[in-house]
């Protein structure tokens, strides 16, 4: 078995039963869903991926993400990629998604193709879940199955964004209950926080930590120093460009790799969020497992993905598919 894909279809290791537990809660999903009704979608979403990789790396990290925001806020059907229109804000164009979440087009192009060869076939939710499993195993992470058979839904609300994504600022208990509202562990929050091993974010999104943490502190403790002072020069204080970005890990950010536990452990972690894991003892413990133990963190990650992919799926009857993923069918 190669050690860079994972296949998930053997019971006999912990994790791996623990994914195929998961393909039974939700039976109507399947692996290899579209074997019979359209035997290349997974190729074909791939092949777009590996398209778009190759031009930019940084469409990996875009994909992994937009995959959780999109299961994070009314289950993984699609809603992320539905465009605004005059009467209605979508998911896209909140300020936790817009201008930072990218993609797009790689489901667009995917899309396009699997239309013309197995039209009203493949929902854009599953085209998204691939994409991002591709992603993973493009950069270097353990690849696993994606159970398939979502369908699309017809809703995306911007205003539904607050409740249900986690901001930078927030600490561990509000990590926590945020997650285990999505049906996840606490370890299992540790585990998919490491996505942010790849990537980039926005001055934005941290620069108060450097400039205005608190009333007697404007730079945050916690930050390693030198770390602050290279942030500085990328972020100056007070510039009127919104688009200035920096990889979320300085070392490795175009890797799925362990790098981001050892940067919270050398207070290297980007975010609020991120390096808040050091302030509990019991994810304290899990970054520091992590760290040392990048095959064990890879199962796991791959294995909270597939269970990830699972939340408040749209199957059978339920939403449609959608003949463009931009726009909900009329």
């Amino acid at each position: 078995m190669s050690s860079s894909r994972i296949r998930m279809l053997s019971c006999y290791s912990t994790l791996a039963l623990l994914a195929c537990q998961l393909i039974v809660l939700k039976a109507e999903l399947q692996v290899g869903f579209y074997s019979s009704s359209c035997d290349r979608a997974e190729l074909i979403v791939k092949d777009e991926v590996q398209k778009a990789f190759v031009r930019d790396r940084g469409v990996a990290a875009g994909l992994v993400r937009m995959h959780f925001h999109d299961c994070f806020v009314r289950g993984c059907d699609g809603s992320v990629l539905i465009d605004s229109t005059a009467s209605n804000t979508a998911e896209k164009d909140s300020p936790a998604n817009n201008p930072s979440l990218r993609g797009f087009e790689v489901i667009d192009s995917a899309k396009a193709r699997l239309e013309s060869l197995c039209k009203g076939v493949v929902s854009c939710a599953d085209i998204l879940a691939f994409a991002a499993r591709d992603s993973v195993e493009m950069t270097g992470g353990i690849g696993y199955d994606v159970p398939a058979g979502r369908r699309d839904g017809r809703v995306s609300l911007a205003s539904e964004i607050p409740n249900n994504l986690p901001p930078p600022s927030f600490n561990v208990p509000q990590l926590t209950n945020l997650f285990s509202n999505k049906g996840f562990t606490q370890e299992e929050m540790v585990t998919l926080s490491g996505a942010h091993t790849i990537g980039r974010s926005h001055c934005t999104s941290f620069s108060n930590r450097l400039y205005s943490f608190n009333s007697t502190t404007p730079q945050d403790p916690s930050l390693d120093p030198q770390y602050a002072a290279q942030l500085k020069q990328r972020c100056p204080q007070g510039s009127s460009n919104a688009n200035l970005v920096v990889p979320m890990d300085p070392f490795s950010p175009a890797i799925t790799d362990v790098s981001y536990y050892t940067n919270i452990l050398g207070n290297r972690g980007l975010f609020t969020s991120d390096q808040s894991l050091l302030t509990d003892p019991s994810t304290a413990n899990q970054v520091r497992q992590n760290a040392v133990s990048p095959i064990s963190w890879g199962l796991k990650f791959a294995a909270a993905m597939v269970k990830m992919g699972q939340i408040s799926v749209l199957t059978g009857n339920a939403g449609e598919i959608r003949a463009n993923c931009r726009v909900v069918n009329s």
